[in-house]
Parts: C-alpha cells; sequence; structure tokens
C-alpha cells in the first residue's frame, strides 16, 4: 500500500521557520508534499483570491532534493484549493498547517490564516490540524511545537476525525522541562480590543497603525487559555458550521416562519 499523503500549508510563507520544523517532525510519516504562500499572509483568514492570477511556483530543494515543495501568489485557502485541485495526484490523507508564530487560540481563531488553511482542508473531507507556538520571536524554539506535532498527527493518521471537524493545536511558550502535556480543551470567550493610532506621512496626510490588547473574558481551567497559562498544549475541536444550533428554537420561537412581506419595491 501507498505511504499517507501529507499536505503541509502555512500562512507565514513557505521560508517560515515553522513550517521547516514542521516538516522535519513528520516527513517519514508519509508522502510529504509543501504548498505554501511566497510571502507572509498572516490574518488572512478564510481570504481567497478573486479578479488577480495565481502563480505556482516549484521550490523543489527546498526542503530536501525528495520532499516537492510549491510556493503559490495566494493566500494560506488559495494553497489548499490549488494543491487539491492541480498540484496533488490524489486527495491528501492528512493536512498540517503551521507551524505558526503567534497564538491562535481562543478569537484568534478567526483571524487566523494558519487555522483558515486547515479548515479549508476539513470542507475538502481531509482529516486537518492546524499548529501554531505562542512566541513570535524570529529566533522561535519550534523544538517542542515539532515533537508536539508529530504525536498528533500520528494519532490523527491512525485514528482519523469526526466528519466536519478539525484541530487547533497551541503550544506555550516554555522551557520543555516545565510542560505538563496535551489538554484537550475548548475556545476561550475572548475578544481583542483595537486601538487605532492616527500617524501623518511626510505629505500631511493622515494614515492609521491598529494595535490591540487581548482581553480574556473568562478563566474557566476547560479553556484553551487556561491550558496555555499553565503549561499545556492546548488541543481544540474545531468545526466549520457556524450554525448557532443552540439559538435555533429561540429563533423559531419569534413567529417569523411563514412570514410574508406586503409591500416593497418592485
Amino acid at each position: 500500500m501507498s505511504k499517507p499523503l501529507i499536505l503541509i500549508c502555512n500562512d507565514d510563507g513557505i521560508t517560515a521557520p515553522g513550517i521547516r520544523a514542521l516538516v522535519r517532525a513528520v516527513r517519514d510519516l508519509g508522502d510529504c508534499v509543501v504548498v505554501a504562500p511566497d510571502r507572509p499572509q498572516s490574518g488572512m483568514g478564510h481570504a481567497i483570491t478573486i479578479g488577480h492570477p495565481l502563480r505556482v511556483q516549484a521550490q523543489h530543494g527546498l526542503f530536501g532534493e525528495d520532499l516537492p515543495a510549491y510556493q503559490t501568489s495566494g493566500t494560506p485557502v488559495d494553497c489548499v484549493k490549488l494543491a487539491v485541485d492541480q498540484i496533488l495526484h490524489r486527495k491528501p490523507d492528512l493536512l498540517l498547517s503551521g507551524i505558526n508564530h503567534g497564538s491562535n487560540a481562543s478569537i484568534n481563531v478567526i483571524y487566523s490564516g494558519t487555522m483558515s488553511a486547515a479548515v479549508e482542508g476539513g470542507i475538502e473531507g481531509i482529516p486537518s490540524v492546524g499548529f501554531s507556538l505562542c512566541d513570535y520571536a524570529l529566533e522561535a524554539d519550534f523544538g517542542l511545537s515539532a515533537d508536539i506535532a508529530r504525536v498528533v498527527a500520528k494519532s490523527v493518521l491512525e485514528r482519523g476525525l469526526m466528519p466536519g471537524t478539525l484541530l487547533n493545536v497551541n503550544i506555550p511558550k516554555i522551557d520543555p522541562a516545565q510542560f505538563r502535556g496535551l489538554r484537550v480543551s475548548r475556545q476561550a470567550s475572548a475578544k481583542w480590543k483595537e486601538n487605532f493610532e492616527e500617524r501623518h506621512d511626510p505629505h500631511g496626510k493622515a494614515y492609521y497603525w491598529m494595535t490591540g490588547e487581548f482581553e480574556l473574558l473568562e478563566q474557566s481551567e476547560d479553556t484553551d487559555e487556561w491550558a496555555l497559562r499553565n503549561g499545556y498544549a492546548s488541543v481544540v475541536p474545531v468545526q466549520f458550521d457556524l450554525t448557532a444550533h443552540h439559538a435555533l428554537s429561540n429563533l423559531q420561537g419569534w413567529g417569523m416562519q411563514g412570514w410574508k412581506i406586503e409591500g416593497g419595491s418592485e
């Protein structure tokens, strides 16, 4: 039987140290193929490229002579779509995205290009995992993150994932000796409080630079943020069905079912 086909993506760009660490960690688990953006695409969310051509360039040798790699001019989601439709000879058995520089826990999952690549894999029916290290430093140590990625990747290959789900794995910035293990968690309630600093260019025209402060809205011990603050790597099952199922009965109680709008413009 052929080896599992593993698609590896990210949002930090094909030359980022995180994706190199991820490739090294899992390359012997199957036939790996890298398809990643040609430049950083952090914060792109689930954006796709419309109205501009997408370009793909082979970068074989970047991760070793035996590992095919391609860079694209598109977003992380574009990378997955191009890989599935144009580059790969068959549907991947596993999609891994990352390892991202910085946390994608709690509300950050909404904005994350790393996680959106994994979500797109899930939409395609591919068992998918996004990995993020809570360290933005250029010299970040991905050793522990790589070890975790390997363990999780092996588990997903062996056990699979429930249909319509994927995993969001975040790793704390911590001395490996202090690491307490993996912890299955839920997404914490949190938000970003943005501030737009007004500045002026040499011509006196105003522009704005966004800064933000992360606000954690709960301290529950079953959340990803609690896990990360207490020495664990958080493992959150994520779904891409955005229906608020718990609110359906309440909304149905409004009596809107069957409403007809009288009048209106023709």
